[in-house]
C-alpha cells in the first residue's frame, strides 16, 4: 500500500508509518497527503469545513482540550470584517514534551495547510507562526517550507514567523499574544478563556500546531475518516511524548483511547514502573494500578488527569515520587511570571515543604503546612500556572502515599538521593 493510500485508510496520519520521515520538501508532502489545500472561493465552503470539524470531534491539542469548532464559530459569528490574527503556537515550553517539535520537523506543510484553512474560515488578516528562540531550527524549517510555497496562492492571509523567548509559560495564550506585541511573554489576567487576547488592535485566536495539522487532514479526508480510529468520545489520533524509565524515549502517534500501559510499552520500559506522570509538569501522577486507563479525556478525567501537553513520564519503583515532585515544583516556581502572590510566594513554599518531607523532617506539622499552602495557592493566581502545580502536588500525595509515610516518620526512602528520571532544565537559568 502506498503512503497516500495508507493515510486515506486511517493507518497513517500525522507522523505516518515512516517514523523517520524528516523533510520539508513540498513535493514529498503532496505525494504523501495529496494536493495543497487552500480556502475555496464562493460562499459556503467555510461553513462546510466547520461542519466537518464539528462532526470529527476534534479538540485542541495545546493542553485545554476545547472543541475546535466552537472556538472558530465564536469568532466567525463576529462578521466578515472582523479579520482576527491567527497565532500558530509552536512554542512547546513543556520540557517533557517534544511532539510539536517532531511534527514541525516532519510535516511543516501539514501545519501550514491547517493554518491557511483556519485563516480562511475566519477571514483572518494575518497568520503569525510563533516558535521558541532557543530552538531556531523550527523557524528555519517553517521558513524553508514557506519559501517553497511562494507563487501558489495557498493562503488568503500573509504569514509571518516570530521567534519568541522560549520558556515554560511563553506558550500560554495571553503570554503568546504579549510576546507578539513586543512585550514580555508572560500571562495576563483573564477570568476565563472567553476573554479574547489581542494582537495590536485585532483579536487574536491561538491554535496549537498539532490541532492545525488535524484540521488539514479533516479537510482532505472528512470527519468519518477522522473518526475511524479513537473512541466515540475522543476520536482520532494524538501525539504523545514518552520518557523516563524507557529504552526508546520519543514521540509516538496513537489512537486516542489507547491504554496508558500500551503507550508506555511502545517505548520499552527498562524497569518496573510505579507511576506515570500524565499531561506534563502541571499534570497528574497516575499509579501503576491505574495504567490500564484509556488515554483520553474520559479515561484520564476519572482520576483528575487530562491529556494536557501530551506527556507520559514513566517513574520506576526505585525513584522517590516525593523528591521528583519537589524537583518539578522548584522548576515551575522558577519558571513562573512572578507577578502574583501564589506564584511569587506560594510555589517556592510548596517546593520547600516537599523538600523538608523528602529530607525526612519528622512530624505531621510539615504535612499540614503543605496542605495549607496548596489551599492558599489553588485558583488564586492571575493565570492557571499555579493551579497546575497544586494539582500535581495533590496527586503525588495520593499516589506516593507509602513513600510519604516513610518520610514523615523520619526514614526517607533510598530513591530520595537518586538522580532525577525527569527532564529538568537548570533551575534559575537566566531568561531573556
Amino acid at each position: 500500500m502506498n503512503t497516500l493510500e495508507s493515510i486515506r485508510t486511517g493507518t497513517a496520519r500525522l507522523l505516518g508509518d515512516e517514523t523517520r520521515w524528516r523533510t520539508a520538501d513540498l513535493d514529498a508532502h503532496v505525494r504523501r497527503y495529496g494536493p495543497l489545500f487552500r480556502a475555496e472561493s464562493g460562499a459556503g465552503w467555510a461553513d462546510r469545513l466547520l461542519d466537518e470539524i464539528e462532526r470529527s470531534g476534534l479538540t485542541g491539542r495545546g493542553g485545554a482540550g476545547f472543541p475546535s469548532h466552537r472556538k472558530l464559530r465564536l469568532l466567525r459569528s463576529a462578521g466578515p470584517r472582523f479579520q482576527p490574527v491567527l497565532l500558530v503556537n509552536a512554542m512547546e515550553g513543556e520540557p517533557a514534551s517534544g511532539k510539536d517539535r517532531v511534527l514541525v520537523g516532519s510535516s511543516p506543510h501539514l501545519v501550514l495547510d491547517g493554518a491557511a484553512l483556519v485563516a480562511g474560515i475566519l477571514d483572518a488578516g494575518k497568520i503569525v507562526v510563533c516558535t521558541p528562540d532557543d530552538r531556531p531550527e523550527l523557524a528555519r524549517i517553517l521558513g524553508a517550507a514557506l519559501r517553497q510555497r511562494q507563487g501558489d496562492e495557498w493562503s488568503t492571509a500573509p504569514v509571518e514567523i516570530r521567534e519568541l523567548c522560549g520558556r515554560y509559560i511563553a506558550g500560554e495564550e495571553s503570554a503568546l499574544a504579549a510576546g507578539v506585541n513586543g512585550r514580555p511573554g508572560v500571562p495576563g489576567y483573564r477570568p476565563d478563556k472567553s476573554v479574547p487576547v489581542t494582537v495590536g488592535r485585532k483579536v487574536g485566536i491561538v491554535h496549537n500546531v498539532e490541532t492545525l495539522a488535524h484540521v488539514a487532514l479533516i479537510a482532505r479526508y472528512g470527519a468519518d475518516w477522522y473518526r475511524a480510529v479513537g473512541t466515540a468520545e475522543a476520536p482520532g489520533t494524538c501525539l504523545v511524548t514518552v520518557s523516563g524509565a524507557v529504552e526508546k524515549p520519543g514521540v509516538v502517534e496513537v489512537a486516542t483511547g489507547t491504554r496508558i500501559e500500551e503507550i508506555i510499552g511502545l517505548a520499552g520500559p527498562t524497569r518496573l514502573v510505579q507511576a506515570v506522570l500524565v499531561g506534563g509538569y502541571g499534570g497528574t501522577w497516575v499509579s501503576r494500578e491505574e495504567l490500564s486507563a484509556p488515554y483520553g479525556p474520559d479515561g484520564l478525567g476519572s482520576f483528575g488527569g487530562s491529556m494536557g501537553a501530551g506527556v507520559l513520564v514513566a517513574l520506576p519503583v526505585e525513584a522517590c515520587g516525593i523528591r521528583e515532585t519537589e524537583r518539578i515544583v522548584r522548576f515551575m516556581a522558577a519558571e513562573s511570571a512572578g507577578q502574583c502572590g501564589p506564584c511569587l510566594f506560594g510555589l517556592p513554599a510548596l517546593a520547600d515543604d516537599l523538600g523538608a518531607i523528602a529530607r525526612g523532617e519528622r512530624g505531621h506539622h510539615v504535612f499540614d503546612r503543605l496542605l495549607g499552602h496548596c489551599d492558599a495557592v489553588d485558583r488564586r493566581g492571575a493565570c492557571r500556572h499555579p493551579d497546575g502545580v497544586v494539582r500535581l502536588v495533590r496527586s503525588a500525595l495520593k499516589v506516593f502515599a507509602g513513600d510519604l509515610a516513610c518520610h514523615l516518620r523520619g526514614s526517607p526512602c533510598g530513591g530520595s538521593v537518586r538522580t532525577s528520571f525527569l527532564v529538568l532544565p537548570p533551575v534559575g537559568q537566566e531568561r531573556r
